[in-house]
Order: structure tokens, then C-alpha cells, then sequence
């Protein structure tokens, strides 16, 4: 039976979400410390620790078949991998950023200046753009640094709450990308390896659902009823239930969280009393 092969960032952020992602999606991993490779219990996944910046390279030679990255490592490094699915998590920002009492009229800015960014082929690429011909300084380590020792003029960097960018006294300014965790494939899978992968996206896919939606439960007068699943944005037909009290029904139904809030002041307007809103865990439709 084939096995698939997935890279996974060894240590750093994307690390702990990319497992907790595998296992909500049913795949049980059990690795000891320190271990450069793991396998699935109860899945034929063999899970592989790497250093973040050469994943996209070993999936597109295919030590790895598939992989959790960041969007904007895979700009920056522009490997001939397929976006598979956007995950929703680690999401942050490459953005241009100068000391806060810089006046900062647009990236024309950088005309003739130095930035200071461990992601120079983003950057070179923005900025042909945007036509403007600046000095990229590759460092990998703490860029926000650069302007206050004289390094360069403003840095180009991941942004998340801004607070890094705070303390050393730098404000944000131009975003240049936006960016998230991707599953993404080498483009040569075999037809068993993708049957795999298809399954896990069946997985992922209930997960996602789950964490978009709600199950919302409500106390309703009979003689309103119909009148709220007017109201109702949720799947198909709602459930009605017919409670103790005599005349009084309990309607549940399943409904995104954020159209929920778009709702609510018409559903109370509508009769219904007692709301209770629950997550869910899954939903397979």
C-alpha cells in the first residue's frame, strides 16, 4: 500500500497548528523528541520534521509529497509546487516598515535606499512593480534592527500584532503581501498518493466547516415558528422539536458563526426566546 509523505516545519509556528490540524482531522501521530520523521498510527502518513526554509524545495523534488507552508515562503522561494488548499491559520503580513518619525510618502521612498528583509525576492519583485530601484540587505536574523544601527532605511518583514515593530520604533506602512498556511503537493503524485491526499481533504474539509459553523438551538411560541425559519440561514430544513410546555417548539439548525450575528436581532424579533449556540467539532455534508 502507498504511503504519503508530508513535511511539516521541525520547530517555529506553523509547527504546532500543522499537527493539531492532522490530528483533528482524525490522524493520530506519535513521535518522540527530537525525531526527523514520524508515522501516522492509524493512517498510511509518514510525517517529516524539516527546516521550514527547505520545504517547498524537497516537495518539488519529491522527498516530500505534500506540505504545510507559509504563502509567503513559497513567493520567496517560487518552487514549481501546487496550492492545494489555503488552511486558515498563520495568517501575517510581509509589510515595508521606517523608523515612526520617518515621513513616508509610498515606496517611492526606497528610491536609492536600502532595505533590510530576509525575503529579497519578494521584495525585488514588489519593487520592480512598483518601479522603484532600492538596495535590498539580506539578514537572517532580527531585521528590525537594521534602521536603528544604521543598516538601512527600513526593513521588510513578517507582520503579526506589530509589537516587534513597536519596540524598536517602526511603523508599518505598505503591505506587499498577505499570507497563510497552504497545503500544497509535488505535481507528480501517483494515482494511489493522490486517492490519499483526496481523503485527507475530505477530512480537512469537515474540520473547516465545523470551525466556520455554529449549532444554534432556540425556544420558539408554535404560531412563530414559521416565521423564524424564514429568518434562518442555515442547512437545509431546520429541526423542530416540540417541548413540554405545550404550545412552545425547540427549533435547532446549523448556521456560519458570522452570518449568526447578521441574524440574531431578527430571530429575537421574530419570538425566538432562549438561544444556545454550540461549536462543532466536524460536519460532514
Amino acid at each position: 500500500m502507498s504511503t504519503l509523505k508530508i513535511a511539516v516545519q521541525k520547530s517555529g509556528r506553523l509547527n504546532e497548528d500543522s499537527i493539531k490540524l492532522l490530528k483533528n482531522c482524525g490522524i493520530r501521530i506519535e513521535n518522540g523528541k527530537d525525531q526527523l520523521k514520524a508515522s501516522a498510527a492509524n493512517f498510511p502518513l509518514d510525517v517529516l520534521y524539516l527546516r521550514n526554509g527547505d520545504i517547498p524545495q524537497y516537495v518539488e523534488d519529491g522527498v516530500a509529497d505534500i506540505a504545510i507552508v507559509g504563502e509567503n515562503l513559497l513567493v520567496e522561494t517560487g518552487n514549481d509546487v501546487e496550492v492545494v488548499r489555503k488552511l486558515g491559520f498563520s495568517k501575517c503580513k510581509l509589510s515595508l516598515a521606517v523608523p515612526k518619525d520617518t515621513n513616508y510618502p509610498g515606496p517611492e521612498f526606497f528610491e536609492g535606499k536600502k532595505i533590510a528583509t530576509s525575503y529579497p525576492n519578494t521584495v525585488k519583485q514588489y519593487m520592480e512593480k512598483v518601479g522603484v530601484k532600492t538596495e535590498v540587505h539580506v539578514i537572517k536574523g532580527s531585521v528590525e534592527i537594521a534602521p536603528n544601527i544604521g543598516l538601512a532605511e527600513g526593513i521588510c518583514d513578517l507582520v503579526s500584532s506589530g509589537s516587534t515593530l513597536f519596540k524598536n520604533g517602526l511603523v508599518e506602512k505598505d503591505i506587499i503581501l498577505q499570507s497563510e498556511a497552504v497545503l500544497v503537493k509535488n505535481k507528480n503524485l501517483t494515482a494511489e498518493q493522490e486517492e490519499l491526499l483526496e481523503t485527507i481533504l475530505f477530512r480537512l474539509d469537515a474540520v473547516q466547516k465545523g470551525e466556520k459553523s455554529k449549532y444554534v438551538l432556540m425556544n420558539a411560541p408554535n404560531d412563530k415558528v414559521d416565521e423564524i425559519i424564514k429568518v434562518l440561514p442555515g442547512m437545509k430544513s431546520p429541526t423542530v422539536v416540540p417541548l413540554a410546555e405545550e404550545g412552545w417548539s425547540s427549533v435547532h439548525t446549523v448556521m456560519e458563526e458570522s452570518k449568526f450575528w447578521e441574524v440574531i436581532d431578527q430571530l429575537k424579533g421574530a419570538g425566538a426566546e432562549g438561544l444556545l449556540i454550540v461549536p462543532i467539532e466536524k460536519m460532514v455534508l
